[in-house]
């Protein structure tokens, strides 16, 4: 069997009681470390808090392992049981229903638990789930490249009213282009978007294409380390968000549509005043 069980967003204790049980009776446990994060990282103090209390020894899977030596779990799983944690719920990104995918077509036996993720935590700003459009995820800028996909989606959604929820783009054991260039790898530092950044790169996107998608003076909402005590949601025109510091990461933002009177009245106990 190969159970994969979403985490949550907090720390090691968001996980459900039948995601607990399956990794207590799992021979090995495998934490992805790389689409998402939680409170206390996976350094080897917070490793060890997740050991605690699952009471198994844990492995991190970086994106190599999941993306390129998936076969070698998948083989795991053909003998024995085992578990795939996923911070968050096992389908907020598209490496995990690869994963599901490839282990369906070799015969192996799949278990999802779900837990919280981003796409139903954002409903604590009081935007309603239902009145959202297309997420969209908004990379880091390079010197040399500067995409801007999400700009017609936005503009989609804004026709329509709907609110969009930008994901940051987090970078985790990425390579270097130099290392790459040399044909040996050397990893970056990890780099997780804050919300300053993505409202700057929009901004920019916006003054290039000069559509009217949004300006400095649309209605966003900031949300910062989702599912912790010390989550922060900051409502407030883009320029306003720019004066905000939202600390450690992780980071999303709501560009905000055509508001219910209800919504409205959440907002505004998030609004700067």
């Amino acid at each position: 069997m190969l159970y994969i069980v979403g985490l949550g967003l907090g720390d090691e204790r968001d996980i459900t009681v039948r995601g607990l049980e399956a990794v207590r009776s799992s021979h090995k446990v495998y934490v992805e470390a790389y689409t998402s994060l939680l409170s206390f990282g996976l350094s080897p103090h917070g490793l060890s808090k997740l050991e605690e209390l699952y009471g198994k020894e844990v492995a991190v899977a970086d994106r190599e392992t999941v993306e390129e030596r998936a076969d070698a779990m998948l083989s795991e799983a053909a003998d024995t049981d085992v578990a795939f944690l996923v911070v968050g719920d096992p389908f907020g990104a598209t490496t995990h229903t690869d994963l599901v995918v490839r282990a369906k077509k070799r015969g192996l036996k799949v278990e999802v638990i779900h837990n919280a993720s981003v796409m139903n935590a954002v409903g604590v700003c009081g935007l309603q789930l239902y009145r959202y459009g297309e997420t969209i995820s908004i990379p880091f800028f390079t010197d040399t490249w500067r995409p801007d996909s999400f700009y017609p989606k936005i503009q989609q959604n804004r026709r329509l009213g709907l609110h969009t929820l930008c994901l940051l783009d987090i970078r985790v054991k990425e390579p270097s282009l130099e290392s790459l260039c040399r044909g040996k790898k050397c990893y970056e530092p990890p780099r997780y978007m804050t919300i300053h950044t993505a409202i700057s790169q929009l901004l920019e996107i916006e003054e290039m294409r000069g559509e009217s998608a949004y300006s400095e003076e649309s209605k966003c909402v900031g949300l910062a380390r989702l599912g912790n005590k010390d989550q922060m949601v900051v409502a407030g025109s883009m320029k306003e968000l720019l004066d905000v510091d939202f600390g450690a990461p992780l980071h999303c933002l709501v560009i905000v549509g055509e508001t219910h009177p209800m919504e409205q009245e959440m907002l505004e106990f998030y609004t700067i005043k």
